[in-house]
């Protein structure tokens, strides 16, 4: 890789990771207080969010979305070229990823609450797409998507075969992989849900360990050659 493009993809992958992780961080916190009963719901869950809860809740994590595609972008550009195979993969899986909750969360912030905030919420054009917790059809459309971006840090993590920096990142994506089964089947199986919640320790640390990694190679390239005497 020649010291422009990496350190292009260096700088990239870094704003990228630091988005992903502030987008993340973000969306915790709200479930956190969701869950609690201090965004209006009654707590809990199984507890169907208030309109004001779906935008603290959804408005982060469809700009998720985005950030975690350009990513997982950096991560394939940064990857050698033996090991693109494991990220491209991992790319195709993140993009099925953004593309389900990209649609279900653009839906809810501009279809659904607009009507639930007019009080419309037994219109029969509307009884589709609320989203409610183990007991809708975009809430099955939301586990998948999560299922893909787990299934797109798994195989990512095989693109990282170093120590130190890119040992943490590997084992993350590895950690945040294995949570395929408790995202997926939790729709079964509802206490499925708090292995499920893994996922806030497992993710940010793919993220915030990815930014460390791509701020250390932009680092790297930006340091001047040492001309000998």
């Amino acid at each position: 890789m020649g010291e422009d493009v990496s350190g292009t993809v260096g700088r990239i992958g870094f704003w990228a990771a630091v988005f992903a992780t502030l987008f993340s961080v973000t969306y915790i916190v709200a479930q956190l207080g969701e869950w609690l009963g201090l965004l209006g719901s009654s707590g809990g869950p199984e507890s169907s969010s208030t309109p004001f809860g779906l935008i603290v809740l959804l408005t982060p994590s469809l700009f998720l979305g985005t950030a975690f595609v350009v990513l997982m972008v950096s991560v394939h550009y940064y990857a050698s070229e033996e090991r693109k195979i494991w990220t491209h993969l991992g790319l195709v899986f993140a993009t099925i990823y953004a593309v389900l909750i990209s649609i279900n969360y653009y839906v809810q912030l501009t279809f659904v609450v607009p009507r639930l905030l007019q009080g419309d919420v037994d219109s029969v054009s509307l009884q589709p797409f609320l989203f409610v917790p183990f007991d809708s059809f975009l809430y099955s459309v939301d586990i998948l998507g999560y299922s893909f971006m787990s299934l797109a840090t798994l195989f990512a993590a095989f693109a990282f075969t170093g120590t130190g920096v890119e040992r943490t990142v590997r084992w993350f994506m590895i950690a945040n992989g294995l949570l395929i089964p408790f995202l997926a089947l939790q729709i079964y199986y509802h206490p499925l849900i708090w292995i499920a919640a893994l996922w806030a320790v497992t993710f940010p640390g793919v993220t915030v360990s990815l930014a460390v990694l791509f701020r250390r190679t932009s680092d790297t390239v930006a340091e001047p050659a040492v001309v000998p005497a």
